[in-house]
């Protein structure tokens, strides 16, 4: 499962027209790799208590399989947010496609471009009453005992099913490290219970006398790709791993790169995998109103995409892409085909002022009006740089999510059953359909129910037969 965090249909049509201009066409045309997929659907977002969804309690939708309140992660809307004590009620606590995949005996991992503790991910495998429990400081902060509501990290490490998980790819070293220990790179960490979780990663595994890496630099991961370890464990910046075009190439994997490893590790288990891929910083560029480096995560998503889709046969496998959310970036104006999708539009506004194709609806881009006119944003020293803001209408400190639907592309095995419109949180429910795993009705059950329907219809067919 691939997602796409934030990426909205508005992002998806801005994101391959940047493709298809990168390869001096005019762009409209292109397709990002999971567009071709032969099959896709709609999923609708909304939480149980929030018209529109955070990463928390979509990731408890297209992960766990069920609608939950906003910020929550793993658990039932029976369980308000920051309420310690109603998430370990039992009843209340899910388990995620992850688990299903363990416990019919194939493997699992993570794969992100945000922190491993942050909203998506987490939800393939921590029960959390607030996303932002990252580390035990974060639990004590809202007043309760980590003890009792242990903080996602710690949950990832030794808790089921995080610490059955093969493969864990992506950033946040701070999370797991005490407040008295400096990282690789010189950034302090932010446990204050004095435990260092990596170095407890590396006891669990030794315990298990299984082989086991940890990376936290990119050289060491194509080591690992080399040796292919029992676990691995990488962890390559203190918080999210940087936009693809701020990295350090040298240092820091690309998606794709993660996305290889992982498979390649997985697939040794000949009973399958199921396997969780996140191009996470889209959201964050949209949430500062920086339209080019959201664009261009979508693009390095579509580069992992088509990497597993080489990796993988789509005879036996199902890949699926989706996003939790939307976001309120728009593509607008009446622009010629072809024209600069990061530039100005070739219209003006109503007083003769620029204005720029892709803009967003709210954010910290806004820029207030000058003698009742908007201010000409080209004339800006910084216009078009990477990190440069669109135009915003309502100024906020950060830009929000946006309500619609969201795309399902789906390749492989059962494609098909991903077309229509419907929950998100039917999601897990129909790719555990399609891979023969999870307490459901599965596709080979429905195989096996018919065999055996059409042996009856036929052994009653042969006694009509005799009777005539």
């Amino acid at each position: 499962m691939f997602l796409g965090d934030g990426m909205s249909v508005p992002t998806l049509a801005a994101a391959r027209a940047l493709l298809g201009q990168r390869e001096q066409r005019p762009g409209e045309e292109a397709q990002l790799s999971f567009e071709a997929f032969p099959t896709v659907g709609l999923a609708k977002t909304y939480c149980v208590n929030r018209q529109t969804a955070d990463s928390a309690c979509s990731a408890t939708a297209y992960l766990c399989g069920v609608k939950a309140n906003g910020g929550t992660l793993g658990l039932t809307a029976a369980v308000p947010r920051r309420d310690c004590n109603a998430s370990l009620v039992p009843a209340a606590r899910l388990a995620s496609i992850a688990a299903w995949a363990l416990a019919d005996g194939r493997d699992a991992g993570i794969v992100t471009t945000t922190r491993v503790t942050h909203a998506s991910p987490a939800g393939a495998y921590a029960r959390a009453a607030d996303r932002n429990w990252e580390s035990d400081v974060d639990v004590r902060a809202d007043g309760h005992d980590p003890a009792a509501c242990a903080d996602i990290a710690h949950q990832l490490v030794h808790e089921y099913p995080g610490n059955e998980f093969k493969v864990i790819l992506g950033g946040g070293r701070r999370e797991f490290l005490p407040i008295t220990s400096v990282d690789e790179e010189g950034t302090r960490g932010r446990r204050t219970d004095g435990r260092d979780l990596i170095e407890e990663w590396r006891d669990v595994k030794r315990a298990r006398n299984a082989s086991y890496a940890y990376a936290w630099h990119r050289d060491q991961l194509l080591q690992a790709n080399e040796s292919l370890p029992d676990y691995l464990l990488g962890l390559f910046e203190s918080g999210h791993l940087r936009y693809n075009l701020l990295t350090d190439a040298v240092s820091e994997p690309t998606l794709a790169e993660l996305t290889e490893i992982a498979i390649r590790s997985l697939s040794r288990n000949d009973r399958g995998f199921f396997l969780f891929v996140e191009g996470g910083r889209i959201d964050h560029a949209h949430h500062d109103n920086r339209a080019e480096l959201a664009l261009d995560e979508t693009i390095e998503l579509s580069h992992a995409v088509a990497r597993a889709t080489q990796l993988l046969s789509e005879e036996d496998s199902l890949v699926v892409v989706t996003a939790d959310h939307a976001h309120v970036m728009s593509f607008n104006g009446y622009s010629a085909r072809g024209a600069d999708v990061l530039g100005v539009s070739d219209a003006r506004d109503a007083d003769g002022v620029p204005y720029m194709t892709l803009s967003y609806i709210n954010g910290p881009g806004h820029r207030r009006e000058v003698d009742g006119r908007r201010v000409d944003v080209t004339q800006e020293q910084d216009f078009r740089a990477v990190q440069w803001r669109s135009h915003v209408e309502v100024p906020l400190d950060s830009e929000t999510h946006g309500a619609d639907d969201v795309a399902v592309f789906a390749w492989g095995r059962h494609h098909d059953a991903f077309s229509g419109l419907y929950e998100q949180s039917q999601l897990p429910h129909r790719m555990a359909y399609a891979g023969c795993f999870g307490s459901g009705l599965t596709a080979c059950g429905a195989a096996a129910l018919r065999q055996s329907l059409l042996a009856l219809a036929l052994v009653l067919l042969m006694q009509l037969v005799k009777l005539l």
